[in-house]
């Protein structure tokens, strides 16, 4: 399964270092009807894309958003030129199915 969606870059609450987007709940929602196998905290396995990087990272469960977060490393956010309040397009892939 493969999804494309804009997200704004915003840091975490609980560690403002950490810079995550949140996918569109309807996406959120179409992984849930397809994943069968997650891992701990409830995560999923995915590969990232954003612009020309690509990198392997897991979603994980919101209970305050009601949809999947997703980690967006600095190196990533260095070599594409984005930081906190951008939106970018992401295109992800569901490793574990």
């Amino acid at each position: 399964m493969q999804l494309t969606f804009d997200a704004e870059l915003t840091p975490w609450d609980s560690n403002p270092k950490m810079i995550l987007v949140a996918l569109p709940t309807d996406d959120s929602d179409a992984i849930d009807d397809v994943v069968s196998h997650v891992g701990g905290f409830g995560s999923v396995k995915v590969k990232v894309q954003l612009g020309g990087t690509a990198w392997s990272t897991s979603l994980f469960p919101s209970k305050e958003l009601e949809t999947y977060i997703m980690p967006v490393k600095q190196a990533v956010r260095k070599a594409e030129d984005v930081d906190v309040g951008d939106i970018a397009q992401f295109t992800i892939e569901i490793v574990n199915i």
